[in-house]
């Protein structure tokens, strides 16, 4: 019998975390669900936890193999699904005990292709939640499409905080890139499922809790900086396969490769930096120059800024650094202080607590 929903866990090296995570999938409200391990390759004891547990748990399948990288990882995992819907759990990361209860009635109670929940930004030394209120109350519980509502495609990827119907996946052969490294392969998983699926709903209760203090703080790589350029331009790809697509999504599909692009020149080591924001001005100026970038465009990116980087590329840094600021700064209140509407009420966050 198909389980209802399959939750796809890609292992690497996290032993520190694992079992965490496989306890928040197991005892999930949900019973019949099949979770399905794929170990990359593992030097440390994630494998043999992994063994452990599937002893104890008969709905845990436990693929190993050599390592070859998240993406090729991930697919294996989709390519083995056999379930009605399918969720992703990264394994350094736990869900509520309701998740996929939840997602799964959500899903079912309005046929839909996606239903994708909010998620908590989480820190381990603390035990630290702050939810992250990236779905708002006005977008929750109604069936909606990008094509509807654009700001779907701008929602961050995290792909582990929604389901999928296998059946869409399948017929629209979604997977994931199989580029090296570990950064960036959720990026065109994420546009290519929002940008086909017309059935989407989402809510705005937080279910996974995803870590923080699990990260890199730099890519020092030359080769994995440009895996976030791969995604864009499989993106691309994507889009010629369907022109309609193309018409409605190409420039938000750029507002998406602009802002992408800056989150990773804040991230990677300084030393190859300027080698990055060369590769960025140049995409950047070919498109500006095509006639591409016009008033949609600029409503979200902002024009001095991106000037500066396509005429001035020696000079971005300058950007950069007040960008950052920026940022650092709206995350600091955020932190201590967010305010929204929820069902018509004020729900006020108090450092990472919502109060209503």
């Amino acid at each position: 019998m198909t389980a209802k929903v399959s939750i796809i866990i890609p292992v690497y090296n996290v032993e520190k975390y694992l079992r965490e995570c496989l306890d928040s999938v197991i005892n999930q409200t949900l019973e019949d669900i099949e979770v399905i391990c794929v170990n990359d390759g593992s030097t440390d004891g994630s494998l043999q936890i992994l063994n452990e547990y599937a002893l104890k748990d008969k709905r845990i399948i436990v693929i190993n193999k050599s390592n070859s990288g998240y993406g090729h990882t991930m697919n294996m995992g989709l390519n083995s699904a056999s379930g009605e819907y399918i969720g992703i759990i990264e394994s350094d990361d736990f869900a509520d005990k309701n998740m996929f209860k939840d997602l799964y009635k959500l899903a079912r109670d309005n046929n839909a292709d996606i239903a994708k929940g909010d998620w908590y930004n989480y820190w381990s030394k603390n035990k630290f939640a702050r939810k992250n209120n990236r779905i708002s109350s006005a977008k929750s519980f109604k069936l909606t499409n990008s094509t509807e509502d654009k700001s779907l495609l701008r929602i961050n990827p995290s792909v582990w905080s929604a389901i999928y119907k296998r059946e869409f996946l399948n017929k629209y052969n979604i997977r994931f890139l199989e580029t090296p490294g570990a950064s960036y392969q959720d990026l065109a998983f994420s546009f290519k499922v929002f940008a086909l699926a017309q059935r989407i709903i989402l809510t705005d209760k937080a279910y996974l809790y995803y870590r923080q203090d699990n990260m890199n703080s730099s890519v020092k790589s030359k080769t994995k900086i440009y895996c976030v350029c791969d995604e864009y331009d499989e993106i691309d790809r994507f889009l010629e396969q369907y022109p309609d697509l193309k018409h409605e999504f190409k420039v938000q599909e750029e507002i998406n490769r602009y802002n992408g692009y800056v989150s990773s020149v804040l991230r990677i080591d300084d030393t190859v930096k300027p080698e990055f924001i060369k590769v960025f001005s140049e995409h950047f100026k070919k498109e500006y120059l095509s006639g591409l970038l016009g008033d949609e465009f600029f409503k979200k990116i902002n024009k001095q800024e991106f000037m500066t980087l396509i005429n001035k590329p020696d000079k971005y840094i300058r950007v950069l650094k007040s960008i950052e600021k920026r940022r650092k700064f709206n995350q600091f209140r955020k932190n201590i202080l967010s305010i929204h509407f929820r069902n018509g009420k004020l729900s006020l966050t108090i450092f990472g607590k919502e109060v209503i």
